[in-house]
């Protein structure tokens, strides 16, 4: 266990994704400043489950995702735009005051790399790329441009970063992305992103109606 400098978003980070911040607030300006005298530049990102990103006073999820800086740019009073990416999955075990920003007791929790049938990852390709060509149909119809089709030719080897990646390609809500950061073994996962996909293609489907 360790105190983990920590960034509450309204939004979920997926272990291999990236994230692009703009740092402006000054708590984070300097959390900013802590993180790039270590070894490894690294911070928590996790979502809030009540609240505001500006000005604190949020409630904010258990389970988290560290993002280890791999760019930044000072682009003048005391800004920065930040390139992270998203790594090992951590669980807090108390949340710290926010002096002077948001920090945690969190440890890591690895990842359940249990194996997975090739026919459960065949039957998610398959709802993917049917939710890519419902996408595309309302994308014609409203005027806009069609996504490319899913890529999965180059999927992480481990089951559960697996999962992630696929996960990283579904345009779900925080909640159902929270639900499959939080999963704790891969068949719950599967589960989490089945649900997740229904989720996202029925609302498709009566947006086409």
């Amino acid at each position: 266990m360790a105190v983990i400098p920590m960034f509450p978003l309204g939004s979920v980070l997926l272990p291999g994704e990236q994230l692009p911040l703009h740092i402006f607030e000054p708590r984070y300006q300097e959390m900013l400043r802590d993180c790039l005298t270590t070894e490894d530049p690294s911070f928590g990102v996790v979502l809030i489950e009540r609240g505001h990103e500006a000005g604190g006073g949020d409630a904010r999820h258990d389970i988290a995702t560290m993002a280890h800086i791999v760019a930044h740019q000072d682009i003048g009073d005391g800004r920065h735009i930040v390139e992270c990416i998203g790594a090992e999955r951590i669980r807090v075990d108390a949340w710290l005051e926010d002096d002077p920003y948001p920090r945690a007791d969190a440890r890591k929790w690895p990842d359940d790399d249990a194996p997975v049938p090739d026919a459960e990852f065949d039957a998610l390709h398959e709802k993917i790329r049917e939710l890519y060509h419902l996408i595309g149909k309302l994308a014609e119809a409203e005027g806009s441009e069609p996504p490319g089709e899913p890529a999965f030719s180059e999927l992480p080897a481990g089951a559960g970063e697996r999962l992630f990646t696929l996960a990283s390609m579904v345009p779900m809500g925080q909640s159902d992305r929270q639900d499959i950061l939080k999963a704790p073994s891969a068949s719950t996962r599967i589960a989490a992103l089945t649900d997740g996909l229904d989720n996202i293609t029925d609302i498709v489907r009566f947006r086409l109606q």
